[in-house]
């Protein structure tokens, strides 16, 4: 565990404030959700909480069945990191925090495809070049994360398309209330 040198007095109600600053540096807004876990010490440990995570085992299992089939990189993220991926970058990206670039097409819940060569940044201190599908994975009207078919070899077509899009919409129904 990283010391960050803060101490903080817990209120009369059992509160504490999280500094502006980690806020900051962990993407921490408010009104969002921190899942609270004890380690082994029994130090208090707070994570963010993503809807993703309930299926972070069924998405990598599903990508791993398309990426035997299609040979496209497959990338799946929640609103924050990546949490599964299948292909070449799955050591590169898994668990990683996602770029601006991918925040900014959360943001725009919309569907993105590339069929000639372009860069693209997964995360932050990496950049790709090649063809592209991005999808948007939605559950009961919020988005959840993003379905990304990358390949930096061969261009992606309309079959490509719509398996992208069906893994969006498998993922997001299974989350559904």
């Amino acid at each position: 565990m990283k010391a960050t040198g803060v101490v903080r007095r817990i209120d009369e109600l059992g509160r504490i404030v999280i500094p502006k600053e980690i806020r900051k540096t962990l993407r921490i807004k408010e009104g969002e959700n921190l899942e609270i876990f004890i380690d082994e010490k029994e130090n208090i440990v707070l994570k963010k909480y993503s809807t993703m995570n309930k299926i972070e085992d069924l998405a990598q299992n599903f990508v791993d069945a398309i990426y035997a089939y299609s040979k496209h990189n497959i990338i799946i993220t929640d609103n924050d990191s990546v949490i599964a991926v299948a292909g070449k970058y799955k050591k590169k990206y898994l668990d990683k925090q996602i770029s601006s670039f991918l925040e900014k097409i959360l943001l725009e819940r919309k569907q993105i495809i590339e069929k000639y060569n372009k860069k693209i940044k997964v995360i932050e201190d990496d950049e790709l070049e090649g063809t592209y599908i991005i999808n948007p994975i939605i559950s009961n009207g919020d988005i959840l994360g993003l379905v990304i078919f990358f390949d930096d070899d061969a261009l992606m077509d309309d079959v490509d398309e719509q398996i992208c899009q069906i893994t969006a919409n498998f993922l997001g129904k299974h989350l559904e209330d």
